[in-house]
């Protein structure tokens, strides 16, 4: 199966990424100069380490619920909510029940 999703299907998101049971799976959907947009299964307690990009990222919860740590700041983020990580600052993932979520990340235009 490739990555990339193909154009003109409608596909279910809860097909396109298989649930590992303790740890993370993930699938890039779409991937372009100014971004990409990327399908992650976390299970129970799991997640990603602090870390930062240089990209906005925006975290689209599917199922589920997770913390994320933004800038030292934890925000809970449960299903049909949005949280915005602005590029450069530190943050970490922390799934707190088996989560999917949808993540966008877009390059700023002044960007390298």
């Amino acid at each position: 199966m490739s990555q990339i999703i193909a154009p003109g299907e409608a596909l279910l998101l809860s097909a396109l990424v298989t649930p590992t049971a303790e740890g993370i799976a993930s699938r890039v959907l779409a991937k372009t100069s100014g971004g990409n947009l990327t399908l992650f299964a976390f299970a129970a307690g799991q997640g990603l380490t602090e870390h930062s990009s240089p990209f906005d990222a925006f975290v689209l919860v599917l199922e589920g619920a997770c913390t994320l740590t933004i800038g030292a700041v934890p925000v809970r983020a449960t299903p049909g909510t949005v949280v915005r990580m602005p590029a450069g600052v530190p943050h970490a993932v922390d799934a707190v029940e088996a989560t999917r979520v949808l993540l966008i990340m877009l390059r700023n235009q002044g960007a390298d």
